[in-house]
Formats: structure tokens, sequence, C-alpha cells
């Protein structure tokens, strides 16, 4: 795993995407896990937490842990979450020996490049949720997906970045997101490029995935419009978010 952005080029994240900024979209996860657990939920597992943007929000309503592959992005995630209890793992794998209220994977389980990889993602939220928790990820089905270009920009008054991002499909199961940085401190440009590959599946790929997890589907939430800021040109970006409850027990 050799992504800039996670890595070397983690500390972009806070220029490009403020914490502040992720209020609304945060609310929208968070209203969703209280609606749907029955008896107030106080925990919550985030997979995939990333720099901790969203853990700004959510700690201020749930006890937070989160999950990252990347330890450069939880340094800056414990940086701005220093209540946060923070590990590295591998959201497919990780076991951490708690349950929780909510388990949530709203930024990252696009990275799963197969329908096994995401069942393995369900797993770990099943041994992790209690009896009637809530599991919450954000998913991009392959009908409503399209090749797009966007453009991310910010400064923190030193240094400028700007990030253009290419998306499109390279098989029926993956698309490649292309992104180039412009890094400029005064006179000084760096020009990067880093290339991810995500999985890229059908709304009955993803809801055949739950078959057997014990996490059953209580709502669809469309989120046509987180991206719409940063797209280049004509286009559109719609994502859903799947949110479920879980039964008590995996089956078979």
């Amino acid at each position: 795993m050799n992504w800039l952005s996670y890595t070397s080029l983690a500390w972009t994240e806070r220029i490009l995407s403020p914490p502040e900024d992720m209020r609304e979209e945060a609310q929208v996860y968070i209203d969703a896990v209280k609606m749907n657990f029955d008896g107030g939920a106080r925990t919550m597992l985030h997979l995939g937490c990333g720099a901790g943007g969203h853990d700004f929000h959510f700690r201020d309503h749930f006890e937070i842990t989160g999950v990252d592959l990347c330890e450069e992005m939880l340094v800056m995630a414990r940086g701005l979450n220093p209540e946060v209890r923070y590990f590295q793992g591998d959201m497919r794998s990780v076991r951490l020996d708690r349950k929780f209220d909510a388990v949530v994977v709203p930024d990252s389980i696009m990275y799963m490049t197969t329908i096994e990889d995401v069942k393995k993602v369900l797993g770990t939220a099943a041994l992790h949720l209690v009896p009637g928790g809530v599991f919450l990820a954000v998913v991009h089905p392959k009908e409503a997906f399209r090749n797009n270009n966007f453009v991310y920009s910010g400064s923190d008054g030193e240094t400028e970045v700007t990030v253009f991002e290419n998306n499109h499909v390279v098989s029926d199961s993956t698309y490649k997101a292309v992104m180039v940085y412009l890094i400029r401190r005064g006179e000084d440009l760096q020009i990067l490029h880093d290339v991810h590959t995500l999985g890229l599946f059908s709304q009955s790929e993803w809801l055949g995935a739950f078959d057997g997890s014990g996490l059953f589907m209580e709502k669809e939430i469309a989120l046509d419009d987180l991206y719409d800021d940063f797209l280049a040109g004509e286009g559109d970006y719609r994502l859903k978010a799947y949110v479920c409850t879980f039964s008590g027990k995996k089956e078979g």
C-alpha cells in the first residue's frame, strides 16, 4: 500500500478538508445511528477513520473508537481528537474484543475491490456490534457511477494545496482515482501524483453481500450532493448510505 494521499501527504487532509466543513455530512450519519438504535446509542466504532474529521463531530455524541490502516492518518486523528481511542488495523480483519452500539464506515469501504472483501468488512462489523446495533456504510452503486473530475484546494496561510482528481472505470468491478497534487510554498512548487484502485459493485451485489451477515437493511439515504462543490464541469457523483441493524448473530 503506497498511497501518498494517506501516508506522506496525510498532512494535506487538514488543509483540503477542514473538520469544521464536515459538520453537515457528519450530522446525517449521527442522526441515522440515533434514529435506528433502540435505547440511545453511546459507543461507536469508526472503521477507516482517516484523519479524524468525522470523529471531530461524532465525539460530541458518542464514545468513539477509530481504526485505520495508515499510521500517518492516525497521527493526524489523534492530534485532532485526543479523547478518542485509535488503533492501526485493517477493517477486514481487525478484532478489538469489544462490542459497540454502532459501527460506521462513511468514507472508505469503496477501497474493497472484491465482494469477498466487502463481506469481510461486514463480518468485522457484526463481530463488534451489540444485538440491535447499527451499521452504516457509504457506497456508490455501479448503476449511478460516472467518470468524473474533481478539484480540491485549500491553504493554511503558508502552504497552498490543489488536487485534481480523475475517476475512470477500468474493469467491470473497479475504477481508478488518479490524483495530481500541486503544493506551493512561496515560489516553490511541488507536483506529485497518486493512483488509487477502488471497488465498483451494483446495487444487487452490495445488497447480496449482506445475506447471512446478520445485518438487515433498515433504510437507504441518498447522498447526491456531497461532492457538488468539487466537481469540475458537468457531472454528478451519487452516493448512498446503507443503514442496517444487527440481529445478534451471523447466519450459517
